[in-house]
């Protein structure tokens, strides 16, 4: 007779939504499906629908989760900004990282299916601490600092870059006759266009090229 481990329902969710996080990665959206993602953790389809509902209401949490997974990798990020010159590189590795394990893809389908994020802020406290740590070390040198605006327009537009990167990045490159070996140069190049940001203009207006 096989013992039934019973879990909190909070349990039961997290390791159902790391299943189907694991199946996105693998297989886009396209592979989270109920019955294989209770194979995955060996449950009952019902045990699945007991928590979520539908597939559609698990694709959504699995979005969220996503989002949430996000947050907590870029408060890692914001402790180790602290003392020193600002280097974004780990930001914008993560915010790739997330978009490039299948949350682009699944962000598409459920936009297609009709669903909409209500949600706001996810960068906010980024913003505020790339805006608060820019201007202490442009004091330091004697830059003009850049507007909180222009922080939230390059890390919007760098957001929206890395977020339509698996879905439509070879295809932008190929219209300016890059191929597909050119993604990790233009990784680079979103970092070194934050960094530049964050550097501030000197004494003439021009930004820092340093």
């Amino acid at each position: 007779m096989v013992t039934r481990v019973r879990r909190k329902p909070d349990d039961a969710r997290r390791m159902i939504l790391e299943a189907a996080s694991r199946l996105l990665a693998a297989g886009g959206p396209a592979a989270v499906q109920v019955r294989a993602v209770a194979a995955e953790i060996g449950v009952s389809d019902a045990a699945v629908n007991h928590h979520f509902g539908t597939r559609e209401q698990l694709l959504e949490s699995l979005l969220r989760f996503g989002g949430a997974k996000l947050k907590t990798e870029l408060h890692t990020v914001l402790e180790t900004w602290t003392d020193g010159p600002i280097d974004p590189a780990e930001l914008v590795r993560a915010l790739y990282g997330l978009y490039a394990d299948g949350y682009a893809e699944l962000a598409l389908a459920l936009h297609r299916s009709g669903w909409r994020d209500t949600g706001s802020g996810l960068l906010d406290e980024v913003v505020d601490r790339l805006h608060a740590q820019a201007r202490q070390h442009c004091a330091a040198t004697g830059r003009r600092p850049p507007t909180r605006e222009a922080i939230q327009l390059t890390v919007a537009g760098l957001h929206q870059a890395v977020a339509t990167e698996p879905l439509f990045g070879d295809e932008f490159r190929r219209s300016v006759g890059l191929d597909a070996t050119a993604r990790d140069r233009m990784l680079e190049w979103w970092i070194e266009i934050l960094r530049t940001t964050l550097a501030g203009q000197d004494s003439t207006g021009a930004p820092s090229t340093s």
